[in-house]
């Protein structure tokens, strides 16, 4: 049984400053990269959250993470620019690259960054989202650790590439769809591994091509498959969405694509020869104002989210919901009752926690 202990938000984040702090993060760099990975747990993604802080240490460990990053625009022209993020955590770059689209959104009514150079950026709702404090659409993709075979193939070419977007509504709850263009997140497979758990079929398949359940089959060699799972259930639109945003989000930007992307994954090496620089993202704002009265907009997605609500379930229990609703009810939860941190990640914390001579809420 896998026992796990429930920690105060705010003790975990307090716990994560300093821990990024003492790697050489900046005061503000710090908040902003922990407020990321709490927001993550808080919405109930644990394979983003706390869980990943011993992989971004040890990223940093093996001098692949600039903790004092210079980030800076690389190329300019009026709502479309390219940042490059001089190796600094991807938790504090691709904020501050969607900071600057939201700026070009107040001028142009859009804006559109590229980003190169960069790491792991945690989920990419927290950097899409930012958008909607000011009633703009927002969107966040990035590429991934090769671990995703294309369509008829079985070797790892694209990262599970998720794309975001969120969109503001009136009385009710944003949309918010965070989605991985593979059939699963490699974060479900962690977490699977950790509970000792199989993982559906149509998710990974051995390094032979067979299916399989067990997800550690995938540090031996295996590959996780697109969004569709196989040919005749659309495994090409996952493949097809997957090299979308591995060309926005690294040929576009000049960092690395394909097999090449620097891996945050540790079974992984780095390949060397690599065409351009750590790994990207893509990243941009609309304004709703500039395509409709944005209050008229409001109404409309209100009467879209409520009819679609009401949608005849298949069964009672399990009514129809919008993508974002059960990140809501999370947080809402978790904000009160804590985050769950199970048994392995506790272990990890501890770990990084005595290396670092850091107290901790363990």
């Amino acid at each position: 049984m896998n026992e796990f202990a429930n920690i105060k938000s705010n003790e975990l984040k307090i716990f994560a400053v300093n821990m990024f702090k003492a790697i050489g993060c900046s005061d503000i760099d710090a908040n902003l990269a922990s407020d990321v990975l709490i927001q993550a747990d808080l919405r109930g993604i644990d394979s983003h959250g706390v869980a990943r802080l011993s992989g971004y240490v040890r990223l940093y460990e093996a001098q692949r993470i600039n903790t004092k990053p210079n980030i800076k625009i690389i190329r300019d022209k009026k709502s479309v620019f390219t940042i490059d993020g001089d190796a600094g955590l991807g938790l504090v770059v691709a904020p501050r690259a969607m900071d600057i689209a939201i700026e070009k959104t107040h001028h142009f009514g859009s804006g559109f960054a590229s980003v190169s150079n960069s790491n792991h950026f945690g989920i990419a709702a927290y950097h899409a989202m930012k958008a909607l404090e000011h009633t703009y659409i927002g969107m966040a993709m990035t590429n991934a650790s090769p671990l995703v075979a294309p369509t008829n193939s079985k070797e790892r070419m694209l990262g599970t590439n998720p794309i975001c977007y969120a969109i503001p509504a009136g009385d009710s709850l944003p949309f918010v769809i965070d989605m991985a263009s593979s059939a699963a997140a490699n974060g479900k497979l962690e977490i699977a591994e950790r509970k000792n758990k199989a993982i559906p079929e149509g998710w990974l398949e051995t390094k032979d091509g067979q299916a399989s359940n067990d997800p550690r089959d995938l540090k031996a060699g295996g590959y996780l498959l697109p969004l569709g799972s196989d040919k005749d259930h659309g495994s090409h639109k996952g493949y097809g969405m997957g090299a979308l945003v591995d060309i926005l989000s690294g040929v576009l930007s000049g960092a690395n694509f394909g097999p090449w992307v620097p891996p945050f994954v540790a079974f992984l090496p780095v390949l060397p020869e690599l065409p351009g620089k750590g790994l990207g993202h893509f990243l941009g704002a609309m304004d709703v104002d500039g395509f409709i009265d944005k209050n008229d907009f409001g109404k409309r997605m209100d009467i879209w989210i409520n009819r679609f609500k009401s949608a005849t379930p298949i069964d009672p229990n399990y009514p129809v919901i919008i993508p974002g609703e059960p990140e809501f009810h999370a947080h809402k939860q978790r904000s009160q009752s804590g985050i769950p941190i199970v048994e392995k990640v506790l272990a990890d914390l501890k770990e990084i926690a005595e290396k670092y001579h850091l107290d901790h809420p363990f």
